[in-house]
Order: C-alpha cells, then sequence, then structure tokens
C-alpha cells in the first residue's frame, strides 16, 4: 500500500465482484489511500493487489474487531479518515409471513446497528479530517416489493439514521452522504441458489416464481458495480452531501415514488411476483 497525499478512505463490505470492491477499485485509481475490508479477507482478491489499498477483515457485527480497525486506520493516518463508506450489508428474500424473526434481527443487526457502531468508531478520525460519512442505501427503502420487505426496512432505517446524523454531525464539520442505490450486476444472488420457503408456506404454489426474484433471473435491468463507482466517488469527492441516486433505474424509482399514485406503484411493483397467480387461485 503506497502513501497518497489525497487523504484516506475506509470501505465496508469489500468482497470480490460487488459494490464496495467496486468504490474501492475507484477510489484507488482516484490516487487515495484505502482501506478496504470484509469479513474475510479471502473475498478481496480483486482489490488485495492493487497500489493505494490495504485489506483489513471485519465483520461490523463484532464490536472487537470494529475498535481494531479503527486503531489500525488512526495509528497509520495520523488519526485522520477523509471518507468512511458504509457498504456492508445483508440481504434478506422471503415472504414476510414466512421470516424467521432470528434472521430478521441479524439483518438489521448489519445494516443498521454495525453501519452506526462503525460510524460512531471512526467518527474521531472524520472530525479530524472534517471529512464525510456515506452510507450506501438502496431503492429498495422507497418501494414495498413483495419478498423484500425485511430488507427493505432495514435500508430505510438506515436512510433515515444517515439523514438525522447528516444534521447531528454538522456542527463538527463533518458531511453526510446517502446513496440510494438501484439495482447492480453483483454477486448477491449467488447466496440464494438453494433457496426455499419453509414446509407449509401459504406462497408454495409461487415458489419457482419468488425463487426466480431471488436469484436475480426477473429480468430487471442492472448496472455493472464498476459504472456505478464511477459515478459515485465522483460526487463523493465534489463534496456532495444529503442524498443522491445511482444505479439502475433509479431515476424511475424516484419518479414514482414521489409522484405516481398508491395503485399505479402498486402495480408496478407487484409485476412478475406471482402474486396474481395467487389470488387467481384463492378466489
Amino acid at each position: 500500500m503506497s502513501s497518497s497525499t489525497k487523504g484516506a478512505v475506509l470501505i465496508t463490505g469489500c468482497s470480490d465482484d460487488g459494490a464496495g470492491s467496486a468504490l474501492a477499485a475507484e477510489f484507488d485509481a482516484h490516487g487515495y489511500r484505502v482501506f478496504a475490508t470484509s469479513r474475510s479477507l479471502k473475498t478481496m482478491s480483486k482489490v488485495e493487489n492493487l497500489p493505494n489499498i490495504k485489506t483489513l477483515e471485519l465483520d461490523i457485527t463484532k464490536t472487537a474487531q470494529i475498535r481494531a480497525a479503527a486503531e489500525t486506520v488512526a495509528s497509520e493516518t495520523g488519526g485522520e479518515l477523509a471518507y468512511l463508506v458504509n457498504c456492508a450489508a445483508r440481504n434478506y428474500f422471503m415472504p414476510l409471513l414466512d421470516q424467521d424473526i432470528e434472521d430478521c434481527k441479524a439483518v438489521f443487526e448489519t445494516n443498521v446497528w454495525g453501519q452506526l457502531a462503525v460510524t460512531q468508531a471512526f467518527a474521531p478520525l472524520l472530525m479530524k479530517a472534517k471529512g464525510t460519512v456515506v452510507f450506501i442505501t438502496s431503492v429498495s427503502g422507497y418501494l414495498n416489493v413483495p419478498y423484500q420487505g425485511l430488507y427493505a426496512a432495514s435500508k430505510r432505517s438506515e436512510q433515515i439514521m444517515a439523514e438525522t446524523l447528516r444534521l447531528e454531525l454538522a456542527p463538527f464539520h463533518v458531511k453526510v452522504l446517502s446513496v440510494v442505490t438501484g439495482a447492480l450486476k453483483t454477486m448477491g444472488q449467488t447466496h440464494f441458489e438453494d433457496w426455499k420457503l419453509p414446509a407449509g408456506s401459504l406462497y408454495s404454489p409461487i415458489e419457482p416464481t419468488i425463487k426466480d426474484r431471488a436469484r436475480g433471473q426477473e429480468g430487471a435491468p442492472r448496472m455493472e458495480p464498476c459504472d456505478y463507482a464511477k459515478g459515485v466517488v465522483n460526487d463523493i469527492i465534489r463534496g456532495r452531501t444529503g442524498t443522491i441516486w445511482h444505479g439502475a433505474s433509479v431515476g424511475a424509482v424516484r419518479f414514482g415514488t414521489s409522484w405516481l399514485p398508491t395503485w399505479m406503484m402498486d402495480s408496478g411493483v407487484q409485476m412478475k411476483t406471482g402474486l396474481d397467480v395467487l389470488a387467481q387461485q384463492n378466489k
């Protein structure tokens, strides 16, 4: 990892072929000193050899690992961090009636409490650098898409937390930026290869349709992570604050959730979910 005069960046959730990995590579290309983190060092092969990147093991649900990462960064940067990018996330795909409550808690543990814990730990470094906290949120937090209700709730909570922090950190000269993210071509869907409904689910008649959606095979447009990262990093280093939108179809989502009536949005988000088939069977 080479030295840089542009300042340091720490990014969570940098597993290969995901948004975090692409953001790390883009910051590296701009000459920033990047601390790329993931729950396992083995999952960051795409960025580990880039000149300005150092990889760190960081599970954002583990207090000891968060503290160790903050101490490492502080010791190597003189106690300053220009950008903290909260990108780590846990997805969950299941009808709400079928969701395991312990799994639900785990999603919030990563997508909300983990984000806050990391931000708390790095706040002193950000204040010293008059830096920026970035939260990678999701269009899911603006849409009531079937089978993504729990994930969407967690990302909306993250969005509200970020917007509140934007006001609370302003007196300390720290900016906060939320990046509402549309669908990307990541490896996230591979985690659902063995997905299945619990026994006795009311949604069993449409299980193949739900599984296709969980695996990202519903035909929705998706943006390449590298293209996404270019736009996001450009906005970050320009000093943007508040909320910005990047990724596939974000313009349509932003317009629809702001201006279209509920019945029209419901019609759109229910397309190809199988709920119409289920409704016919339950007449």
